[in-house]
């Protein structure tokens, strides 16, 4: 009978995560671990098997955009795939949202949300990004003070029923760019109500399905750059479910991965909007939502490391290829162990920051930590965003020519993981807000204070050098980066060198100290995780001759 090879196949994505599990043990009290440990089974088995299985059925649906109806009518309806449609209706219910808001956990809310998102975010077909932006949403208008706005859309926003919960949209990127805000071509008038009334084009809006949205704009008269620019509220729905007028959907963007979500480039003309702060206070007010999306985007990161992990981990268990199953043989388990590492470094990187904004958020955060969030947040986005990428391609080639065929749904793993380092700020954007952040208020201090405090904590022999590296490592970026103040092009120059030497310094420190902590309840594995870690190009910082590079690029 001719060979059919097994396809991988996925368990209990909550049980066959140990650093998940052995993370929350370390971090939380026994009585919070038993109330989350059955919802985050539960998931698992979800996530591992109906929404997995409905995934790879949906592979081939797409979000669908119809303009006009049959009689002329101009409607502009996005149909989206099933997956998603039982995606909203699970993270309404499970409070993929609501529950880094909710009081049960206090300070602890964020870890309780994040790991719910953690187990089931890789099998939803990336509906994590509407809920990025929504939670963005929610901590924007909580922090916006405008009541009204807030006693309107919070109560949506977090919602647990299906039936009256929204998302929210974030309509930033025009035909001028993305990152360079500045550049907005939208203008907002005065209407006769009292209201605004924008006009304009957004390039590239995420989850255009949205009840609701947020959108930079310029009050007519206001001077050019981001100082002129205010943050408006966009009620993106009529009364009867359509588009709201003045909304009009040009087209869905055809993109390499994500793809579906239904990204689409809208024309406003007139549409109407409320202003949420200030006249000329818009890119003042978006920082709470970037500290937000950023954070979603790294455990987004650090869960899609772990699905590519999941799948290939189980190939080789099925694979036989030379007379032994790819597990036993030594250059593949080789290659697998060393994507391990990457993982654990870059999950304990992703979940301090997840930590220190839910303290933050709370009251519950000292000096230190207030301070270190504002570098924390760039530099976890970037560093697991970049993992991510590189994890899923190796992932996939690990699993030979099947990688590449889309039908076995592996694919799509690294299609969609190229996002990552693109969505609210590309790798060297970032870099630079990492080098801005670390310039105001004690920043770089309090990341030099947490690694080290880290790093404290190693006792066991087996982790002297790996810590050394990451003390060393850190020591070297620091010390860099003074030099460079004032040169601006070597320092820019630098920056992305900079930046990932300090992600992977704070992923080797975190690691060590997860490693000690586990050896002194005698679980030894992630000693051997740091360990692999530490070997794997920890220190990046180096000056390349500027003539160099402009005769590579003349």
């Amino acid at each position: 009978m001719a060979f059919i090879q097994d396809p991988p196949r996925l368990g209990n994505q909550y049980d066959d995560d140990p650093m998940l599990g052995d993370f929350l043990a370390r971090v939380l009290d026994a009585g919070e671990l038993a109330v989350i440990e059955p919802e985050l089974r539960e998931l698992g088995d979800l996530a591992g098997g109906h929404f997995h299985a409905l995934s790879l059925a949906d592979r081939t649906n797409e979000p669908v955009l119809t303009q006009w109806d049959p009689w002329g009518r101009r409607i502009d309806h996005i149909e989206v795939s099933p997956l998603w449609k039982e995606a909203a209706r699970l993270a309404a219910e499970r409070g993929l949202v609501a529950a880094g808001y909710e009081a049960p956990f206090g300070a602890r809310a964020r870890l309780h949300q994040f790991a719910l998102v953690h187990v089931i975010g890789p099998s939803l077909d990336v509906y994590t990004c509407p809920l990025a932006m929504t939670d963005g949403a929610v901590r924007t208008l909580v922090d916006s003070g405008n009541r009204e706005l807030a006693d309107r859309a919070l109560p949506r926003l977090l919602s647990r029923d299906p039936a009256t919960a929204w998302t929210s949209g974030q309509w930033m990127t025009e035909r001028t760019g993305g990152s360079d805000v500045g550049l907005s071509e939208t203008v907002a008038h005065r209407d006769g109500d009292g209201g605004w009334r924008l006009t304009g084009t957004k390039w590239f809006t995420s989850a255009t399905t949205a009840e609701m949205a947020l959108t930079l704009a310029r009050p007519a008269g206001n001077p050019a750059g981001s100082r002129g620019l205010a943050l408006f509220y966009v009620p993106v729905r009529a009364d009867d479910g359509g588009l709201a007028p003045g909304i009009s959907v040009n087209r869905l963007k055809d993109k390499l991965g994500t793809r579906k979500v239904p990204t689409a480039e809208l024309t406003l003309d007139g549409a109407r909007a409320i202003l949420v702060g200030e006249e000329g206070d818009g890119v003042r007010a978006i920082p709470p939502m970037l500290s937000i999306t950023r954070t979603w985007n790294a455990v987004c990161s650090v869960a899609g490391m772990r699905r590519a992990l999941a799948l290939a981990r189980d190939f080789a268990d099925r694979r036989r290829a030379f007379g032994a199953l790819l597990r036993d043989k030594p250059l593949h388990a080789d290659t697998l162990a060393g994507l391990e590492a990457e993982y654990a470094a870059a999950f304990l990187l992703a979940f301090r920051a997840v930590t220190v904004l839910g303290k933050v958020e709370r009251g519950a955060a000292d000096d230190q930590e207030q301070r270190l969030l504002r570098a924390l947040t760039p530099i976890a986005k970037l560093t697991t965003a970049k993992q991510a990428v590189a994890v899923a391609s190796e992932a996939i080639e690990s699993c030979g020519g099947a990688g590449y065929v889309e039908d076995t749904g592996l694919p799509r793993l690294l299609a969609d993981a190229q996002v990552l380092p693109i969505w609210e700020g590309t790798t060297n954007v970032l870099s630079l807000d990492t080098l801005r952040a670390l310039g105001k208020g004690g920043a770089i201090e309090a990341v030099v204070a947490d690694a080290r405090a880290h790093l404290g904590q190693v006792s066991d022999g087996g982790l002297t050098r790996a810590a050394a590296t990451a003390r060393d490592a850190l020591d070297h970026a620091v010390a860099w980066a003074a030099g460079a103040m004032n040169d601006a092009p070597r320092l820019e120059a630098g920056a992305r060198r900079v930046a990932m030497t300090l992600g992977r310094s704070l992923e080797l420190a975190y690691l060590c100290a997860h490693a000690q902590g586990c050896l002194d309840h005698g679980q030894g594995g992630y000693a051997a995780a740091a360990r692999r870690f530490a070997r794997a190009g920890i220190d990046l910082v180096d000056d390349l001759d500027g003539a160099d590079t402009r005769a590579l690029l003349r």
